[in-house]
């Protein structure tokens, strides 16, 4: 089964540091762009980072010079160092990979189900 599983989610105050993790499983022959979106219940999924297999990033300005995402390709991993948290980065997180499956030829884009992130005092 080929999947994304994140974790590292949890409650944090404000100005404090989280690192979430998402690993795919099952049989991926390539990963080319990894991503983390956001979503608060009744807003639409909002786009916070994204990181090419060259190691190109961008950010949502919301996150630039706070967040910082980074990959390992061995691992089949990306993670978001998320640092100096705001209230507004509540949001449940999901990770997000367009992988490319052993003898297939075309990328399929998987989701994660999603981990928690609550910035509380």
């Amino acid at each position: 089964q080929v999947q994304l599983v994140e974790s590292g989610g949890g409650l944090v105050q404000p100005g404090g540091s989280l690192r979430l993790s998402c690993v795919a499983s099952g049989s991926i022959s390539r990963i080319s762009v990894m991503a983390w979106y956001r979503q608060v219940p009744g807003k639409e999924r909002e786009l916070v980072a994204t990181i090419t297999q060259y190691g190109t990033t961008n950010y949502a300005n919301s996150v630039k010079d706070r967040f910082t995402i980074s990959r390992d390709d061995a691992k089949k991993a990306v993670y978001l160092q998320m640092n100096s948290l705001e209230a507004e980065d509540t949001a449940v997180y999901h990770c997000k990979a367009a992988v490319l499956l052993s003898g297939r030829y075309t990328y399929l884009e998987l989701w994660g189900q999603g981990t928690l992130v609550t910035v509380s005092s």
